[in-house]
């Protein structure tokens, strides 16, 4: 028994030493807090797992794509970027890797930034034939239009958004008219988001623009449809994306790719921390089930961070050691 006791106390303290490590190692780490839903949280996740299970000092400043890109590219500020849609930045962010200035870690997103035309899913399960957005289009009489039950509605962004734009070049590109649909602006982002809600809550079918990861896809069960066609960028960028296109063509929406990206200082200070941040990723159900949690409870992204601590451990103890795990557990 005390040899078992002495071993227990040596490892006590190596731990302890090894914490001692991880601190100097990682010392004062600054984060991005993106002013969207899912990348604060994503930053409060890594501020509370840095802190905790790394023994980091960590600091969040307000972010924006581009003007964080900017400053992790210039000046070496912040550290890191937890949630970048890389997309909006390849050419100058490939530049900077290539350079070594930044380091593009794990995709934060295993499934990416998804957009696209979707169907509440219990219509879906009521109607298997429904697979792509022309199948839905063959049957208005499951999405009527809200001034006008006649017709189909397919619901679209709000004016001034890029996504208004696509989605009424597609409904040109689709013929959608002729196949007696009217395509509705909602007129804000409380009016899509409303849209749905009602249609949830009166069961009547739905079809039109939304994205992941959203509250609104972790509240309600949606099924994304397929345009029957792949994504062609060129055609995208000359066209979809381009407002009042002449001859707009059937295309799929892209997948936006999105990173975790640090510094090359942070990388070398980091220590073990730095192989956390080249494993963690969520995918964009469970952070729809977050987001909407926090839309329920009127919580804070802090708040939803710890959420997803205490509701998913069997998700994120493995982007962790286990001693890391438990001492992030016991701060909780």
């Amino acid at each position: 028994m005390k040899k078992l006791l002495a071993s227990t106390a040596l490892v006590a303290g190596l731990y302890a030493m090894a914490g001692s490590a991880e601190a100097a190692d990682c010392g004062d780490v600054s984060i991005a807090e993106m002013n969207w839903a899912s990348a604060g949280v994503a930053a409060h996740v890594d501020k509370i797992i840095l802190e905790k299970g790394y023994g980091c000092n960590v600091t969040l400043v307000t972010g924006d794509t581009m003007p964080t890109f900017t400053s992790m590219n210039e000046k070496s500020q912040p550290d890191m970027a937890p949630e970048l849609w890389v997309n909006a930045v390849r050419t100058a962010l490939d530049q900077a890797i290539s350079e070594g200035r930044l380091i593009q870690a794990a995709p934060l997103l295993s499934d990416g930034g998804v957009e696209g035309w979707w169907i509440p899913k219990f219509l879906a399960d009521a109607h298997p034939d429904i697979k792509t957005v022309q199948d839905a289009l063959k049957h208005p009489e499951l999405f009527p239009a809200p001034e006008d039950a006649s017709k189909g509605a397919v619901t679209n962004c709000p004016s001034g958004w890029n996504c208004q734009v696509s989605t009424a070049n597609l409904y040109r590109a689709l013929d959608a008219k002729k196949a007696g649909f009217e395509l509705v602006d909602t007129g804000s982002a409380a009016g899509l988001d409303g849209s749905i809600a009602n249609a949830f809550e009166n069961k009547k079918g739905w079809l039109g623009y939304y994205w992941a990861p959203t509250a609104i896809l972790g509240k309600y069960d949606m099924v994304r449809l397929s345009f029957g066609v792949p994504h062609e960028k060129a055609e995208w960028d000359k066209c979809t994306a381009i407002p009042d296109c002449p001859s707009p063509k059937v295309n799929s929406y892209p997948v936006s790719d999105v990173f975790t990206v640090v510094t090359k200082s942070f990388s070398e200070k980091a220590g073990v921390a730095m192989d956390y941040v080249k494993t963690r990723q969520w995918d964009n159900q469970t952070v729809g089930k977050v987001l909407a949690w926090m839309d329920g409870n009127q919580g804070t992204n802090e708040d939803g961070a710890r959420h997803f601590l205490k509701t998913y451990p069997d998700m994120w103890t493995k982007w962790v050691a286990p001693d890391v795990a438990d001492k992030i557990k016991a701060a909780l």
